[in-house]
């Protein structure tokens, strides 16, 4: 298996710190407002990546942060005239709401700021101890001419950054590439520390859980292309301040998703959010249609043709399953034989294994759809309906896409023999009746 690494900017053979078990961080939202399909994109992305790599074999250790401190959930609150802890807990519940739709697993560690802040506290009085960061009038910050390599990651030379516009001038850094590990404030939460009273810097939030889950290198480290720099530069110099190593040994970032080709953003209000997409399992396919290091566009008419695409599929494969089903013939324990399914399943595995290519993965479902729907029409034998069912259903699991393939019931069968009886005598009006309780029941 190959993947793309962002740090040494080439594709790499994946070889694992220990046999058999990933380690993998991804960095989660700030949780002041309701998800953009722009933020689904790395969650629906790595979540597929975990799938691939669990049926692969590997143990897989997958955790993923809420930043439940910001001034952004700060002047939320203030908007609102809540509780800043009430208002992130509002915005996480919708967050995995809208993973849970969207079919992602959500059963992985889900570290919060506020729940880290003694290790924050204690990770940030290392640096300072070790002289890698100080302490001005209580706010902290890190010195990043003290780390070798800095910008690597993101590709930058330092002495650019320095002359860039977008440093910010503030007379208390040593340097102005120095960033912020702590901030002294009385507006908002805030906690105790040896510094002051304040809150901690975004950008030694996720090193600080890192540090603690896993208390070692990561295999994987992921995100969105625009936590290259500064925030996943700056848990880079941490790391190789305290441990000496780079925090992962793979830097996986996704391509950005636009709107109507700008960028989507809550700022410039051009956002399509996700609890506001009746479709979800369409969108899953869309943002799984191109290859995650590439940019990804949305707009209404190409989002209808996934959900067109979409309906094809799930169609298909409820299809077979129900011939099998209503036919006592479904064989979910059989083998795949068939040197022509096995040869589609090896062209998925290929693409999946070939950095997580997706786009070409389902290639490899549309070839499947099409075959199950001529083996349907060619009234095949159950054997081989079987054993495509059984690869269609491994390649839909890995790609998160789910068709409701749930067993019939008695009271299931009977319903849908009905159906197919007024269909026959030409009794249409109960036939639409039937059929609207089976498309409710989600039997067809």
């Amino acid at each position: 298996m190959r993947i793309f690494n962002s740090y040494t900017n080439k594709i790499e053979e994946f070889e694992t710190i220990h046999p058999n078990k990933v380690n993998m961080y991804v960095c989660g939202p700030t949780v002041y407002n309701y998800i953009h399909i722009g933020n689904a994109r790395p969650v629906v992305f790595f979540d597929t990546v975990k799938r691939f790599l669990e049926k692969k074999g590997y143990e897989v250790k997958f955790a993923s942060n809420f930043t439940d401190v910001d001034d952004k959930i700060i002047q939320k609150a203030m908007e609102e005239k809540e509780d800043e802890l009430k208002i992130s807990q509002k915005y996480i519940d919708a967050f995995l709401k809208d993973l849970s739709d969207l079919n992602c697993k959500i059963d992985y560690i889900q570290p919060k700021v506020t729940e880290y802040m003694d290790y924050i506290i204690k990770f940030i009085k290392e640096l300072i101890d070790k002289g890698y960061a100080y302490n001005v009038d209580g706010d902290v910050y890190f010195r990043v001419d003290k780390v070798k390599d800095y910008g690597k990651l993101s590709n930058q030379n330092i002495d650019d950054l320095i002359a860039g516009s977008r440093i910010d001038i503030n007379p208390k850094k040593e340097s102005p590439l120095d960033f912020t590990l702590w901030k002294k404030t009385t507006v908002g939460i805030n906690f105790e520390s040896p510094f002051s009273l304040g809150r901690p810097g975004w950008h030694t939030e996720c090193v600080s859980m890192i540090d603690d889950i896993f208390n070692e290198k990561i295999d994987i480290h992921g995100g969105g292309v625009d936590l290259q720099f500064p925030h996943h530069e700056n848990e880079i110099a941490q790391s190789q301040a305290l441990h000496c190593h780079t925090l992962a040994k793979y830097w996986m970032h996704n391509g950005r998703l636009s709107f109507k080709n700008e960028k989507m953003s809550k700022s410039l209000g051009n956002v399509v959010l996700v609890k506001d997409v009746t479709e979800k399992m369409p969108l899953r396919y869309f943002l799984l249609s191109t290859h995650y290091r590439a940019p990804l566009n949305y707009d209404d008419e190409s989002f209808a043709m996934y959900v067109k695409e979409w309906q094809k599929l799930q169609t298909a494969v409820k299809s077979l399953f129900l011939k099998l089903e209503l036919d006592h013939k479904l064989n979910e324990e059989i083998e795949i034989v068939s040197k022509d399914i096995l040869a589609e399943v090896d062209k998925f595995n290929t693409a999946m294994e070939d950095d997580f290519n997706t786009a070409n993965a389902i290639t490899s479902v549309q070839t499947m759809i099409k075959s199950i729907n001529q083996s349907l029409r060619k009234n095949t034998d159950a054997n081989y309906l079987n054993q495509q069912l059984k690869a269609i259903k491994y390649m839909m699991e890995v790609l998160g896409l789910d068709a409701k393939l749930d067993r019939l019931t008695e009271a299931d069968r009977i319903l849908y023999d009905d159906w197919q009886k007024a269909r026959n005598s030409k009794n249409f009006q109960l036939a639409d009746e039937l059929r609207s309780k089976l498309v409710e029941r989600g039997i067809i």
